[in-house]
């Protein structure tokens, strides 16, 4: 373990005063400090100690201005060396985190300052307070004394039921998103094993096509650091994998970007299955297509009502006799349209949007009994899942309006599953799960700030972030811009971690609260340095993650 070191002294001043909130010191010229580390003072009144975060640091010297400098140096000769030195110092700007006696008095001039060890940062953070059992790694620490200190978040206050949700931005590619989630997700399932189901969603190429799959690039070096979070360096377990359904056989009726090779043997392990729709079983469903349509007067609404209780829409039906009926639903010369009451304009641009979607191969009349087909209803695959299990769910080669019916009818099949809706329908005989956690990326697409109040999505997704803590449902996402997310959805997630952005993102009113030092370090963070902001920590911190231990796919 690393030892205290004296690296300067408390300086409070008539402009710069010391306070209960912040303090500053000057430094030795050999110290090496950076924003994030953690510092000490020890207090003589009562031997208690005071922690504190550097924000920023400084460096001035005697100089009235840039002419004196630029004069004292033979007026500009960059060949020569001032006879006189100037007088200067480096000094840091401290945010007081904690005391051991919760004594908030000021830190007096001139106490020594001192960089904070292992322990001192386990205290000084209350990493020392979260039970073992519920405590879940969240990465590495690395402060500037080259001391590292595994970091864990109160697992209370990640998965529930304290607080719960965790939301991640950044620029896509720099920020590695996915990946610092996908190891938190390997870390829960390590920890939680069968308390715990996983839903993931895949959005692009076959990235998360492989997670069963150790990853072979893998370092001696990226495994230590694995290694000292305690967390096994192994793929997933116990994965199945969800596709769209598609009408080519040489594709193994599979819509997805994944190797046919890799497919096969996925089917014949058992792992994998192609999802479907049918009317008879999902047309209560079809409103998800809207999620990202403006509906101002609640036309759409008011056809999905009629939909849902009309006549004409009873019976045993199928896509194809849908299509026919709305047909005459738009026709002017037809009766039908008189008996909804709703206008043959909204009926045809219903009709017009829905066409886009039900179109598409996913959209089945009948369930096949062909066994190379792997045919399964989605809802069902999520009915029967149990603890330890992941499910992962390819959406990448859908549109839009389809992905939101996916991430839709995942999100209310786990809602009814966890209430208890399922029950007679369920045939697996394993309990169901305490907590799922369904993870999507692209938040944007389903939440945007710009979401109509009517999106039904919206409204299952606000569902989830206010009362699914409480439930079990656990909500993580990702997005490349914070900002863009509706502010309920946001706002109700406990753990927020921040990857490399840009300046315009960190402009925003979303990052007010972030010192500014801070902020402008995020628009400079190195791949896989990342920003956590959890309820159990007393300030922000920069952490590292390890390197993933599956298969990271083709694009990789």
């Amino acid at each position: 373990m690393s030892t205290r070191k004296l690296i300067g002294k408390v300086s409070a001043t008539e402009k710069n005063p010391s306070s209960c909130d912040e303090f500053q010191f000057w430094m030795s010229d050999d110290t090496i400090l950076s924003p994030f580390d953690i510092v000490l003072v020890q207090n003589k009144t009562d031997d208690s100690i005071t922690y504190g975060v550097v924000q920023d640091i400084f460096h001035i010297t005697d100089g009235t201005g840039h002419i004196s400098n630029y004069v004292s140096s033979d007026f500009g000769n960059v060949d020569i060396v001032p006879m006189t030195r100037r007088l200067s110092l480096s000094y840091a700007k401290v945010s007081v985190i904690h005391n051991t006696k919760e004594n908030f008095m000021p830190v007096f001039e001139g106490s020594a300052v001192y960089t904070a060890n292992e322990d001192d940062i386990q205290v000084a953070l209350g990493l020392d307070n979260i039970d073992e059992k519920s405590a879940i790694p969240a990465g590495l620490m690395k402060a500037g004394n080259n001391v590292s200190v595994p970091i864990k978040f109160n697992g209370d206050f990640l998965i529930g039921p304290e607080g719960a949700h965790m939301n991640i931005s950044g620029i896509s590619g720099l920020a590695t998103k996915t990946s610092y989630v996908m190891f938190l997700l390997k870390a829960i399932q390590h920890k939680c094993k069968d308390d715990v189901a996983i839903i993931v969603m895949n959005v692009k190429g076959d990235d998360l096509l492989h997670v069963h799959q150790a990853n072979e690039k893998i370092t001696n070096a990226q495994r230590k650091d694995w290694d000292d979070l305690g967390v096994p360096c192994t793929p997933f377990e116990n994965v199945k994998y969800l596709y769209p359904y598609r009408q080519q056989k040489d594709k193994l009726y599979a819509n997805t970007a994944l190797p046919v090779e890799d497919l096969a043997e996925q089917f014949n392990g058992g792992q994998a299955a192609n999802f479907i729709y049918t009317f008879e079983h999902d047309i209560s469903k079809v409103d998800m297509l809207f999620s990202n349509v403006d509906d101002p007067n609640y036309t759409i609404e008011s056809i999905l009502n009629y939909i849902d209780y009309g006549s004409e829409f009873k019976g045993d039906l199928s896509w194809a006799n849908f299509k026919e009926v709305l047909k005459e639903f738009c026709s002017k010369g037809s009766d039908k349209k008189d008996k909804s009451s709703i206008l043959i304009q909204s009926w045809q641009r219903f009709r017009r949007l829905i066409n886009n979607s039900i179109n598409d191969d996913i959209f089945v009349n009948a369930k096949s009994s062909k066994k190379e087909q792997h045919q399964v209803y989605l809802s069902d695959e999520i009915m029967n899942i149990n603890g330890g299990e992941m499910k992962v769910v390819d959406i990448a080669g859908l549109t839009e309006q389809l992905q939101c019916l996916v991430f839709g009818d995942i999100i209310r099949s786990v809602y009814s599953l966890k209430h208890g809706d399922f029950e007679d329908e369920r045939t697996s005989k394993k309990p169901i799960p305490k907590r799922i956690i369904i993870f999507v990326d692209e938040l944007n697409k389903y939440a945007p700030s710009t979401s109509s109040k009517n999106s039904p999505l919206l409204a299952n997704l606000l569902d989830i972030t206010e009362r699914g803590r409480s439930e079990g449902v656990i909500l993580f996402s990702a997005e490349q811009f914070r900002s863009a997310i509706h502010d309920r959805i946001k706002g109700n997630c406990g753990t927020n971690i921040y990857g490399r952005t840009n300046a315009i993102e960190v402009s925003r009113p979303d990052y007010k609260f972030v010192p500014s030092v801070y902020a402008n370090m995020m628009t400079r963070l190195k791949k896989g340095d990342l920003i956590v902001h959890h309820p159990v920590f007393k300030t922000l911190l920069k952490i590292q993650f390890p390197f993933p231990s599956y298969n990271q796919g083709g694009s990789k």
